[in-house]
């Protein structure tokens, strides 16, 4: 038996009907949701305004290495005819000439009979150019002024000349004294009147490798309107028993990087002027000056300079003079070693130092230096070999951000030499920045064939 068997039957069950009413209330949607289901915004048929353009290429126009983005400038060329011409004005902001038939596109770009041509002509503020008498189809002295006088906006021209030596009897890494003993030519007339009836600049870059020790005298006597002076290579020499006009322009920054130390007669006629009025603001000595140049430097310009750079400050010599520079506010060296008491005699004015960095490099004072001037902004420091590993390194890095100062870090020189030198504009602060606002305001540029 069962146990089913104890229940008594009861017929089939009974089915209840009832009626169910359901009502749905829907929840608040999530965040994600919501933005799910906006619709993405659309660019206008218009296009992008041309504004918010402008300041998006402005932004980008350098690359890592300093100089103008010519791979993405030129891309956007070709994105649209509303970007085309803007972009254009930005890629020859800043040209580059190295052979006669870079000059021919670029004539034929700027060609002033057209309104385009005169547009991408006064854009160019800046012009390197390379005369080297070596190589087919270079660039002469004509062509050059050519190029300068179709940009009626241009400020800073950095010229290169080359001498020529025969077929054959170029050795290459020859010593560069040697190299230097190779003849070119003077400016013609014809050149030299062009180039005075152009642009008036105010910024000259010289790179002279050849024997030719008067093509810059001549260059001097174009531009009375100079402000800013770089004389690389053969070093400049007067000519005895001439007898030459006071230099007229009264200088602001001068930066030598001779192979052999200019006389002080030319210095003290190139930079007469310049201390009558007190304008001098800035020098940069790429070569280790002797004591007595840079004594001779300091006495007649110490007094107002606001930037001195020079590769090592190690001597009692060099480290006096730098502290007879009582309104500086940017002290350079590219040297791991410093005499200790130029950064205790630092004036109050300073605002950048930039140094060397190794294992022995002495630390506390530069440390010191930061926690007591308040006018101080940057810092900036190259690593050589094991600097990082200095002990007091950390201690640096807390008393830099403890005050707000920037320290910037290279393990490059040639990265720190393009933080700190900036655009051949004398700033109002330091460290000096390289800008399109800082160069002349008139347009946008670089063109390069």
């Amino acid at each position: 038996m069962t146990f089913c068997g104890y229940l008594p039957y009861s017929g089939p069950p009974m089915v209840v009907e009832h009626e169910i009413s359901l009502k749905f209330t829907s929840s608040p949607p999530h965040d994600s949701e919501v933005y799910d289901n906006i619709q993405t915004p659309r660019v206008p048929a218009s296009g992008i305004p041309i504004e918010i353009v402008l300041t998006i290429l402005e932004t980008a126009y350098f690359d890592d290495r300093g100089g103008p983005d010519i791979d993405l400038l030129s891309k956007c060329t070709l994105v649209c005819k509303a970007w085309s011409l803007h972009a254009q004005k930005l890629l020859f902001r800043r040209v580059r000439l190295r052979s006669h038939s870079a000059f021919a596109s670029f004539t034929h770009a700027v060609n002033r009979n057209s309104p385009r041509g005169r547009i991408l002509g006064d854009a160019v503020v800046q012009m390197r150019v390379v005369l080297d008498y070596n190589q087919p189809g270079c660039l002469n002295q004509s062509s050059l002024a050519v190029a300068v006088a179709n940009c009626p906006n241009l400020y800073e021209l950095d010229l290169a000349q080359y001498g020529y030596v025969a077929a054959g009897k170029d050795v290459v890494g020859s010593p560069a004294q040697e190299r230097m003993r190779r003849p070119a030519p003077s400016f013609d007339e014809h050149s030299l009147a062009l180039l005075i009836a152009g642009p008036h600049i105010t910024a000259l870059n010289f790179s002279n490798w050849s024997e030719n020790n008067q093509s810059l005298l001549q260059l001097l006597e174009v531009w009375p309107s100079l402000k800013s002076l770089s004389i690389t290579g053969t070093s400049p020499v007067l000519s005895p028993g001439m007898t030459y006009p006071p230099f007229p322009c009264a200088l602001e920054e001068l930066r030598l990087n001779c192979q052999r130390e200019p006389a002080k007669e030319f210095l003290d006629w190139l930079l007469h002027r310049s201390a009558e009025e007190k304008s001098l603001r800035v020098i940069d000595l790429e070569r280790q000056p002797s004591p007595e140049l840079l004594d001779f430097l300091v006495e007649k310009h110490g007094e107002t300079l606001h930037s001195l750079a020079i590769p090592s400050f190690a001597t009692h010599e060099h480290a006096h003079a730098a502290m007879r520079c009582r309104s500086l506010r940017e002290l350079r060296t590219e040297s791991s070693w410093s005499s200790p008491v130029i950064c205790r005699q630092m004036p109050e004015t300073i605002q950048h130092l930039a140094f060397g960095l190794d294992l022995d490099t002495l630390l506390n004072p530069i440390v010191d230096l930061v926690k007591t001037r308040d006018d101080l902004q940057a810092v900036t420091v190259n690593l050589w070999r094991d600097g990082h590993r200095h002990p007091q390194f950390p201690f640096l890095q807390m008393a830099c951000a403890y005050r707000g100062v920037d320290l910037r870090l290279t393990r490059d020189v040639r990265r720190m030499r393009l933080l700190v030198r900036g655009d051949p504009v004398v700033p109002p602060t330091y460290p000096r920045t390289q800008t399109l606002d800082s160069m002349q305001p008139a347009i946008c540029p670089v063109f390069v064939a």
